[in-house]
């Protein structure tokens, strides 16, 4: 759904007497995630978090997250289950498209995942399961563990990229050169 078609439905359903609208698309893009008939509704909350002038993009996407946690379904996602980041319109996730990640604590709307680099919490809408059997999610974990011992900033590039390439990978084994490779960087750096 496009900005002119949120832009008429707001128009439709708020008065433009009693009711700001949007001045611009980047405004109404995270209106996106919410059915039609609910878009008015975090509209107006925006425009009061606002003090009843048009809200920034910032402001608008707040309003469409607490609509979207009180109406989201309960957290299904469990401690050491492997997921796929989907980094969407999320800046925090930026680089992050696509990298596995292991669930380490799970909350109402958000988990806290770990990363062969570091730990993340992640709202669910930028999570997907890989359904894993529990032997498979026990093998990531192995895999992971071994990046993060390796993986270091004083790392050369090549080495660096080679490690963020293993993030990355969608199959639950390494590669007998992926192996190789990852067991020569292990004795090197001495693990």
């Amino acid at each position: 759904m496009n900005a002119a078609v949120i832009f008429d439905n707001l128009e439709q359903k708020c008065n433009r007497n009693d009711h700001i609208l949007p001045t611009n698309e980047w405004q109404v893009r995270p209106l996106t995630k919410l059915d039609p008939d609910i878009q008015p509704e975090a509209w107006e909350q925006a425009v009061e978090c606002a003090n009843g002038k048009v809200p920034s993009h910032r402001i608008v996407k707040d309003a469409v997250q607490r609509i979207m946690e009180r109406t989201q379904v309960p957290n299904t996602y469990q401690i050491g289950e492997i997921c796929q980041i989907l980094a969407k319109d999320n800046l925090e996730l930026r680089g992050k498209d696509g990298c596995w990640v292991i669930v380490s604590a799970v909350n109402d709307f958000s988990c806290t995942v770990k990363m062969w680099n570091s730990e993340y919490a992640v709202g669910l809408q930028h999570l997907k399961s890989f359904n894993y059997l529990p032997a498979e999610c026990e093998q990531m974990q192995v895999i992971c563990d071994r990046i993060t011992r390796v993986y270091s900033s004083g790392l050369e590039e090549s080495v660096q990229k080679f490690l963020e390439s293993l993030g990355k990978l969608k199959r639950v084994y390494l590669t007998g050169l992926e192996e190789k490779v990852l067991s020569v960087l292990e004795s090197e750096i001495r693990v």
